[in-house]
């Protein structure tokens, strides 16, 4: 997953199991602090509620526009006949349109021209901008799809905020890091019905009602600078979203390599895109992260 949320936590740690924050007025101010910069990054022009398509590609030309006879017809204030998109050999090719491209059609801020275009595994990703709407290649395990964003998407005009359990400082939870010296490939399942495979350094085990419980986190980038948990918990039948949410958290005060010690709070616990949107393609929490215990922290369902 891209675009992940900057967490920052403090490591200051009182006894094992369940802490409390070391100055709990500072903590929870910067816990709602945090809360509303997530929700205003949602809300942001081409946050992910501004996604108004998924639209996956089909080997050979892809003809993408507001008109109905193109391959991909995108619900939005664009030219009829913006581009063709042709997939071939795992690469992707920008074409013009019969006519040529509209003069509002931009690549990277400069007029559209033929061109290979970039997806968003890559470190400079390319982006369609026709109007307010923009688009970029995304690669799924080798399937590539037009992910598009406007920001007059319905989800993002009828946003009506977000959802929290109260900030509560039992939810900071010290936990024992435990690095695989073997490395690890956990197979992850997603949204779309494949499993992808993601890096797994180690281990994060902790003690909730009295039971020990462990957590697999996994790098989204080798030079991840957080872990990211996709977890489910006994919340999810009830009033969290029923397929998982995310935490991110900083490394390990000893590193990914060595055992220590970390900080898991579940106050900043989050839904991922697919809470808000049908157009996302979300990971899913692996077996071994799908938990008995309740954690009644962090964010709740959006849509109730």
């Amino acid at each position: 997953m891209k675009h992940t949320l900057a967490v920052l936590l403090a490591l200051t740690f009182l006894s094992p199991g369940l802490r409390a924050a070391p100055d709990d007025a500072t903590w929870k101010s910067d816990i709602e602090t945090w809360r509303a910069k997530r929700a205003a990054a949602l809300q942001a022009p081409e946050g992910w509620l501004s996604l108004i398509g998924l639209d996956w590609l089909k080997d050979g030309d892809n003809s993408f526009g507001a008109a109905a006879d193109n391959r991909i017809q995108v619900n939005a204030k664009i030219s009829d006949h913006a581009g063709v998109v042709r997939l071939a050999g795992g690469k992707v090719h920008l074409l013009p349109p019969s006519g040529g491209f509209p003069k509002e059609v931009q690549v990277d801020g400069h007029p559209a021209k033929e061109q290979d275009l970039l997806a968003d595994d890559t470190d400079q990703p390319s982006k369609i901008t026709i109007n307010t709407t923009s688009i970029i290649i995304i690669n799924r395990d080798g399937r590539f799809a037009l992910r598009i964003k406007d920001p007059q998407a319905p989800t993002r005009t009828a946003f009506h905020g977000l959802k929290w359990y109260a900030p509560d400082p039992a939810y900071r939870i010290h936990a024992k890091w435990i690095p695989y010296l073997t490395p690890k490939t956990l197979d992850i399942p997603t949204v779309l019905g494949t499993t992808t495979h993601m890096p797994a350094p180690g281990a994060a085990e902790f003690t909730i009602d009295g039971q020990t419980v462990r957590l697999e986190p996994v790098l989204e980038d080798p030079k991840s600078t957080d872990l990211f948990f996709i977890l489910r918990d006994a919340t999810s039948k009830t009033t969290t979203y029923g397929a998982g949410r995310f935490l991110y958290t900083g490394l390990p005060d000893h590193g990914l390599n060595q055992p220590g010690e970390l900080v898991l709070d579940f106050n900043r616990a989050i839904n991922p895109p697919c809470s808000f949107t049908p157009y996302a393609t979300c990971p899913l929490p692996p077996s071994q992260n799908r938990l008995s215990v309740a954690i009644p922290a962090g964010e709740k369902r959006y849509h109730d």
